[in-house]
């Protein structure tokens, strides 16, 4: 009988973790989604990384578009040594705590959403 709570004690403190650890993922790496496409080449840069060493990147300046239609200009980088294929859809997560955009799922415009 004991080990049975100690088994449901342990189950009950690992559904506990790992909510908790899903609630601190929402809040620091949730935001707002916006879905945009490509429409340019990007803007080559070569910015240096801690050691000193130089690397390719491109920084695109788009309009993004969230679930009501509302517009919003991203600017972000596309951390790849070549530019992003042009008419690529991108879905984009907009964190105002951190005033930073990271990637979210690819998507096309063949899925259910329209494009932007």
């Amino acid at each position: 009988m004991m080990m049975k709570k100690v088994l449901v004690g342990l189950v009950l403190l690992l559904a506990l973790a790992f909510g908790g650890y899903q609630l601190v993922a929402v809040l620091s790496y949730g935001g707002t989604t916006y879905y945009t496409k490509v429409t340019t080449g990007g803007e080559r840069i070569s910015p240096q990384d801690d050691k000193g060493r130089h690397y390719t990147d491109y920084r695109y300046h788009l309009t993004g578009y969230d679930e009501k239609g509302h517009s919003r200009m991203l600017d972000f980088n596309a951390n790849k040594a070549r530019p992003l294929k042009q008419g690529a859809y991108l879905k984009l997560v907009y964190n105002t705590k951190k005033k930073a955009l990271r990637a979210g799922k690819p998507w096309t415009a063949s899925t259910s959403r329209s494009a932007p």
